[in-house]
């Protein structure tokens, strides 16, 4: 029994100074007076750095977890990237240069991947302030008081507050980006804050600067990004935010995005269910400017048959503004065959449509090459026309600030401050106007409506990039086209602009509701996400009882869109493509976002082809440019081209078609649009009428043709002449 006893007391000295130890270590944070409990300890780096090498830290995994502890020992740090710190950690000796270790990308606040309930909060005002609105570049709704406000604000306003993410598996956080609340009225945002880590949501770790718990510097304004660098990497399972100081007349509110590397974990099935992958070997990554020529000419190189390298015009700053055409006769209309283009960053910080682009300018490169069927079937049987980066200048800044640093708005305007999506001329008006107004001096057609005169003047606050534009589009004849833009998930289709006046929200449907309602579905139901009724919210806004579509008009007003002009001064239906809730997403994210929109842009570009097409012919075959082709029912008219071929989109029925043309007798027809891929052909043969027929007669023998009554009026003068000298002699 004594020598158990003995045993026994050396077992517990042994333990007692084992704890004395570790108390030593962490003096400092147990005295801490802050109320959230501290512990730490460390593992072994997760990348290899010279001599001294801080290691990530990482808390107390929970009881179970089978890994051995180690002795602590406190982290070297450096000040945060954006703002010099209270407490500032003394300067490391500067190390040899070499290739920084890559950062870890976005847990994906912004982007969703993080869904509501991974978002927690001590406390919050209401609903709509709630940690679920949180999100970096989150949007405030119209009205603020309502379910979709623009920020997490805290119920009280003291040092206690907190809002937190639970990743859902080890992660190794790397920084925090932080924004104030967004709003038109309010000013909220937090000044300075503490970052604290945990693997089980009760034992909290603070990030030391030092000896001392580390206060980060947060925003200054409500809108600007803030980027803070964790001196060394933190491995846990959850982060947690906790305010320090915020603006003098406002709250703590915040928006958020976390920077980290989910750790690997091949025994979750959860995690490798639900990790996205590509099998399409492409460059998934952001091109600025010069890589941008780069990789069209690669593609041309690997794909001279089909594609051309073009450039439409150029921005305010003198870049060119490039696009590719693939085709089977790169170059040149053909004949019958439709003309369909897309286009993408007209908002220059809407940055991933533009890499769509890009990406589906190598697909289709290597599914051609490949033999794919479908894509060989599109590429031969359409002109297809890609300008990934209508307004390059916003770009570049938008490149500069990086993906999750440029805020909402950094580069969407031109160079000189114009917003290119709603710098097309206001054709809905002297429409409308014409239609409320019918005995107008001059009727105004329901197709080709021309230009105002004004806009063509060099005075008229008209970007170059939308002069570039409207010459592209009135040089070829689209049929299709879609205009790739960011920061919803959506397809609007117009009209745009409501039609009654002070209204900011009205469904303004045009004559062609029914096609674009079809062309906008063909899209949306096809995307990964778009349709998808269990996802959340982007900002405010719920396309989903409309799947994933929405009347232009109906969402916001906008007067002089492309959308509407493209339709009301060209043959083309041009419809606006949101392709994700992120406009400037991280580049590990680009593989994901390909595969959620691969399909859409194959689907959408193959509708071109639905309807009736033909060709306007004379009595001698030859093509009639500029005929109208109408159809009962629909008070839009479309046009042939140079060739005489023309294209109208029109859903599955049977249709009552006119061609007519100056100078020639119409031509009506019965055309049936079936439900099968392919347009149906209706061709006409027009006549000339007496009167054009007389012309060219005359024309022909150098005389003029006289108007009858004229000729009238002669003969009757000639008739008196003679009379009066029958009488004098």
């Amino acid at each position: 029994m004594a020598r158990r006893g003995a045993a026994a007391l050396a077992l517990a000295l042994a333990l007692l100074a084992v704890a004395l130890a570790r108390v030593g270590a962490q003096g400092a944070a147990l005295q801490a007076p802050d109320y959230y409990v501290q512990e730490t300890w460390s593992r072994e780096p997760y990348y290899a750095r010279p001599e001294p090498k801080p290691e990530p830290f990482s808390p107390p995994l929970p009881a179970g977890t089978g890994n051995g502890e180690r002795e602590p020992r406190p982290p070297e740090s450096r000040p945060p990237k954006t703002a010099t710190k209270p407490k500032k950690a003394p300067k490391r000796e500067k190390l040899a240069p070499e290739a920084p270790p890559p950062g870890c990308p976005p847990l994906g606040l912004e982007t969703l991947k993080i869904t509501d309930f991974q978002l927690h909060a001590s406390t919050s005002k209401r609903y709509g302030l709630g940690a679920h609105r949180g999100r970096l570049n989150i949007q405030a709704g119209i009205n603020e008081n309502d379910f979709y406000d623009g920020a997490w604000c805290a119920g009280r306003n003291d040092l206690h507050q907190w809002i937190e993410v639970d990743a859902r598996r080890l992660t190794k956080f790397t920084g925090v980006i932080t924004q104030g609340r967004n709003s038109l009225w309010l000013s909220d945002w937090v000044t300075s804050y503490k970052v604290m880590v945990s693997n089980d949501s009760h034992t909290w770790v603070t990030v030391k600067n030092g000896s001392g718990d580390m206060i980060f510097e947060g925003n200054s304004e409500k809108e600007i990004p803030v980027l803070n660098e964790l001196p060394v990497p933190m491995v846990a399972r959850y982060i947690r935010i906790n305010p320090r100081s915020w603006f003098d007349n406002g709250s703590i509110c915040m928006r958020m995005e976390i920077l980290g590397c989910p750790l690997p974990d091949p025994n979750n099935y959860y995690h490798r269910r639900n990790e996205m992958t590509t099998t399409d070997d492409l460059d998934f990554k952001h091109h600025n400017y010069k890589e941008m020529r780069q990789l069209m000419k690669v593609v041309n190189e690997m794909c001279p048959n089909i594609t051309r390298i073009y450039n439409i015009g150029k921005s305010h700053q003198g870049l060119k503004l490039y696009a590719v055409e693939i085709s089977d006769h790169p170059g040149e209309h053909e004949v019958g065959e439709p003309e369909f283009h897309y286009m993408a960053g007209a908002h220059g910080n809407e940055v991933l449509g533009r890499e769509l682009m890009l990406l589906l300018l190598q697909f289709l490169c290597q599914e051609y090459l490949a033999g794919n069927p479908r894509i060989v079937h599109l590429v031969e049987e359409t002109r297809i026309h890609i300008l990934p980066s209508l307004n390059p200048d916003g770009y570049e800044k938008a490149y500069e600030g990086g993906s999750e640093l440029g805020g909402w708005s950094l580069g969407r305007w031109t160079h000189d401050g114009i917003d290119i999506n709603n710098n097309f001329p206001d054709l809905n008006t002297l429409l409308w106007e014409a239609e409320d107004r019918q005995n107008l001096p001059r009727k105004v057609p329901n197709h080709y409506i021309a230009i105002p005169e004004w806009f063509l003047s060099e005075n008229a606050t008209v970007a170059v990039e939308t002069r570039a534009v409207i010459a592209w589009m009135e040089k070829i004849p689209f049929v299709l086209g879609g205009n790739l833009q960011g920061g919803e998930l959506v397809v609007a289709y117009p009209y745009d602009m409501v039609r009654s006046l002070w209204k900011t929200q009205e469904h303004s449907p045009t004559p062609d509701d029914h096609v674009f309602r079809w062309l906008a579905y063909s899209y949306a139901s096809t995307h990964r996400l778009m349709t998808d009724a269990r996802r959340r919210v982007c900002h405010t806004e719920d396309f989903q009882k409309e799947d994933g579509t929405v009347n232009g008009a109906s969402w916001h007003t906008v007067a002089g869109s492309l959308n509407d002009f493209s339709y009301l001064h060209t043959n083309c239906f041009e419809l606006s493509i949101y392709v994700g809730c992120d406009k400037y997403p991280h580049e590990s994210e680009l593989p994901e976002e390909w595969e959620n929109n691969r399909e859409s842009l194959i689907v959408f570009m193959e509708q071109v082809h639905r309807g009736i097409k033909g060709m306007v012919r004379d009595a001698h075959g030859k093509g009639i440019p500029n005929a109208i082709i109408s159809v009962e029912g629909v008070n839009h008219d479309i046009r042939t081209a140079s060739d005489g071929d023309y294209w109208r989109l029109l859903n599955p029925g049977e249709y009552v078609v006119t061609a007519k043309a100056e100078g020639f007798t119409s031509s009506t027809k019965n055309c049936m649009v079936g439900y099968d891929m392919g347009a149906t052909r209706c061709d006409f043969t027009l006549s000339k009428t007496n009167l054009a027929r007389i012309r060219e007669i005359m024309e022909k023998f150098g005389k003029q043709p006289v108007s009858l009554p004229a000729r009238r009026l002669k003969l009757r003068g000639r008739k008196r002449r003679q009379r009066g000298g029958r009488a004098n002699t």
